[in-house]
């Protein structure tokens, strides 16, 4: 099966991917708004795997910001490449992400993953180091808070409460709908914290998790199904791509 490769260099060992999150975390920038939420477009970025078949797709999901409509999307299939360790999760998904967001026929905008930025035991998550090597303006929403502790927020959609690291503001728990559990926001590169949780909001009018990681996750199982599929030996697309008719 044809698949991404592994970039050149890519880290073999957990002291080389912490390197190279050491000399890359100085890279984000912290001080810049992000675009305005509900505004321009949005991407999801979403990854799954078969580690039996040592199989890793990603799939880039971009809506307009104001409608929530599909612009575009793309896949990309890979080896996995690197082992799971916690904390250093980026190295396994990184190169068939970025190959996803390559395949885009338009610019992603605001680029969502379903994971962490700044809220990482070295401060330096997917979200993070996807928008150092891009420098796009990325966020991180998580489903559960990795290893940090913050206070119950209010019960109604909206409520939020920051994710402590000691007394380190590193991100927010944040209720986007009323009495469901909240998620996880952290900055990654190029946007405000309040800002992210202003896009999380948006992009939430209905379930738990925004509309970014719901059709990036169903895109990317997609993939993975048949990219397992395909018959030992035969040939397969790296990446699919497709736009959204205009109407």
């Amino acid at each position: 099966m044809t698949t991404v490769g592994v970039p050149a260099g890519w880290p073999a060992t957990e002291e080389e991917a912490r390197a190279v999150q050491d000399e890359l975390r100085g890279r984000v920038v912290l001080d810049e708004p992000g675009p305005p939420a509900g505004t321009g477009r949005v991407t999801g970025v979403d990854v799954a795997y078969d580690d039996d078949l040592d199989l890793v797709a990603a799939a880039a999901v971009v809506l307009d910001a104001a409608t929530l409509d599909v612009v575009a999307e793309a896949t990309a299939v890979g080896r996995i490449s690197f082992p799971y360790v916690p904390g250093l999760l980026a190295f396994r998904e990184i190169p068939t992400v970025r190959a996803a967001l390559d395949a885009l026929p338009c610019p992603p905008g605001l680029v969502v993953c379903d994971g962490y930025g700044l809220a990482h035991p070295r401060r330096f998550g997917l979200a993070s180091h996807l928008g150092v090597l891009t420098d796009l303006p990325t966020i991180g929403v998580a489903k559960n808070p990795f290893t940090f502790a913050h206070p119950d927020p209010s019960h109604a959609r909206g409520g939020s409460a920051p994710l402590l690291a000691g007394n380190e503001e590193v991100g927010r728990a944040l209720r986007t709908r009323d009495g469901v559990k909240p998620v996880f926001v952290s900055v990654g590169h190029r946007v405000s914290l309040d800002n992210a949780v202003a896009h999380t909001l948006a992009l939430s009018p209905r379930y738990r998790l925004p509309e970014t990681t719901r059709k990036a996750d169903a895109l990317c199982r997609r993939a993975l199904r048949e990219a397992a599929r395909e018959p030992a030996g035969g040939k397969a697309q790296d990446s699919t791509t497709r736009q959204a008719p205009t109407s």
